[in-house]
């Protein structure tokens, strides 16, 4: 890294305060702070959630997955086949509710439906298991960037914690949607330039597609992961990944708070289906570096010997720091660091959020002010706590980014359940709904735990099953039944006109099962490529 490197890094993480000092102005209270006084446009939303996704773990562990891993290659593209389909069904079971009632917290919903124990439980499950996740990751993007920029772990940990709470503080939601924004264009920006660099460095396109072993080129694995020894099944991926989804932009506050900040339900809806369509695409980009930078790692020794066989996800960054020129090296690993505060800003704000809206002012008696200061102080709390976290997290897989997931997996089902048996369910009570997700979690963890021969994906669907079984078998035994007045305005079995008001989508819906079926066609293609 030179002086140059570090001059263009540390003006972009200025620029980072300096933007989020300038989106932060006008602040009055919570919903300025946590959904952008719901005034955000949709395109930025949707661009903002995807970012969040595209983070420095996606960056770094995507490539390797498909140059490297044992058992990768291009068998990640099936992890994007239920996404479509898991927007049509958030659309229209999820998303009008929380925008009706006009959420910050998504878990004011499950109070309404069933009593504040259900939403003070799932809340605290959420902080949970997005406080761990997310330590996990900083921690991961953290030590690779580290080696990158040539600064001990300790610091790379503060550098990207500290810039963080800086201007999450400052400018809230707003600052995390446009920072993100820009953050996604840098990095796709970056997608490209790596994959050209690296054609020319292995003698063109033709020469870097053909470096890729053979047995990579597969991106269809027929197998069920219940057993067969597979480790990427096609069944797992569209199944679980199904739930998964669906549980992510449905019922996770980090995704839905977002959701919620766009001005209308369409708008909302609109960020959505740009997420259903833009996220596939973008994953072709993730396989094409992994490609890339693979063809580049055959032939070059160098670069073979600064990736050692038990840190994978070393392949991109140090293929950016040996072999792309002074300045371009600069800003793509500004953007890393911009990715990885991406996920963290993303995390924070949302933490903050659960923690103001369903703890410390629940019932909404703080006045504008002092609320608006509680919440920017539980966002600095929170970036200290995950931070610290972050220097006791380890790795808990070869790739990172398959970690990262099995956390959330635990959790998306039982907790997609929850959501699902208050608006579906007449009979489901509140002590009903926590067994069940106790039920459902403890059932992945012990999956998770004696019989790893199931692939991970599955815990997304198992959970959730586990979870609506108990959920409504306890629901027969303790709690009260809702009252009709609930039933009428918290649950879809009362007869709203559902057909009626999702007609005027249903081309749309159309559009992203058509959709579904291009990208299981595109893998079948690519998979008869490894044949």
């Amino acid at each position: 890294m030179t002086t140059i490197d570090w001059t263009i890094i540390i003006v972009y993480m200025a620029g980072m305060i300096g933007l989020s000092i300038y989106l932060g102005r006008g602040q009055a209270n919570d919903e300025d702070y946590y959904v952008g006084g719901r005034n955000l446009p949709w395109w930025a939303v949707g661009i903002s959630t995807m970012a969040t996704q595209t983070s420095a773990i996606s960056f770094m562990s995507i490539p390797a997955y498909v140059a490297l891993k044992e058992g990768g290659g291009l068998t990640w593209l099936q992890y994007e086949l239920a996404v479509p389909l898991a927007m049509i069904f958030v659309m229209i079971f999820l998303i009008p509710f929380f925008r009706r009632l006009e959420l910050v917290s998504v878990y004011e919903y499950l109070e309404l439906r069933f009593g504040p124990q259900v939403r003070l439980f799932l809340s605290g499950v959420f902080l949970l298991s997005r406080g761990f996740a997310t330590a996990i990751g900083l921690y991961a993007s953290a030590i690779v960037l580290s080696v990158c920029l040539d600064l001990p772990l300790a610091a790379t940990i503060l550098l990207i914690g500290v810039i963080t709470v800086i201007y999450d503080t400052i400018g809230g939601m707003t600052a995390v949607v446009y920072s993100d924004v820009l953050q996604m264009f840098i990095l796709v920006g970056g997608l490209l330039a790596c994959v050209f660099y690296a054609a020319a460095e292995v003698g063109g396109f033709s020469a870097m597609f053909d470096a890729l072993p053979q047995d990579r080129w597969h991106a269809f694995d027929p197998g069920t992961g219940l057993g067969d020894s597979s480790s990427t099944p096609f069944w797992g991926f569209l199944i679980g990944g199904f739930f998964l989804y669906a549980s992510y932009y449905g019922t996770d506050q980090s995704q839905v708070q977002r959701e919620l900040s766009a001005p209308t339900l369409a708008d909302t809806k609109k960020a959505l289906v740009f997420n259903g369509l833009a996220r596939f695409p973008l994953t072709l980009l993730y396989l094409l570096l992994g490609i890339a930078a693979g063809a580049t790692y055959y032939a070059a020794s160098d670069l073979q010997a600064a990736v050692p066989p038990d840190k994978l996800d070393y392949l991109v960054p140090q293929f950016i720091l040996l072999k792309l020129p002074t300045g371009l090296r600069a800003l793509l690993f500004a953007a890393l660091l911009a990715a990885a505060m991406s996920s963290l800003d993303s995390a924070l704000n949302s933490l903050s959020a659960a923690t103001v809206r369903d703890f410390i002012d629940r019932k909404g008696e703080m006045s504008g002010k002092a609320v608006l200061r509680t919440s920017k102080v539980t966002t600095v709390v929170w970036g200290a706590v995950l931070t610290g976290l972050a220097f006791f997290a380890g790795n808990i897989s070869d790739t990172v980014i398959e970690g990262i997931n099995k956390v959330g997996s635990a959790f998306y089902g039982p907790i997609l359940a929850a959501f699902l048996a208050g608006v579906a369910s007449k009979r489901a009570t509140g002590p009903g709904v926590i067994a069940g997700v106790i039920a459902g979690v403890g059932f992945n963890v012990v999956l998770w735990i004696g019989t790893p021969e199931i692939y991970w994906m599955w815990w997304n669907a198992f959970g959730l099953v586990v979870a609506i079984v108990v959920t409504l078998g306890a629901s027969l035994i303790v709690g009260a039944p809702p009252s009709e007045e609930v039933l009428k305005q918290y649950t879809l079995t009362t007869g709203e006109g559902l057909l009626a008001r999702e007609r005027e989508w249903l081309p749309t819906y159309g559009l992203l099962f058509a959709y579904f079926a291009l990208i299981l066609v595109v893998t079948l293609l690519l998979g008869s490529l490894g044949a």
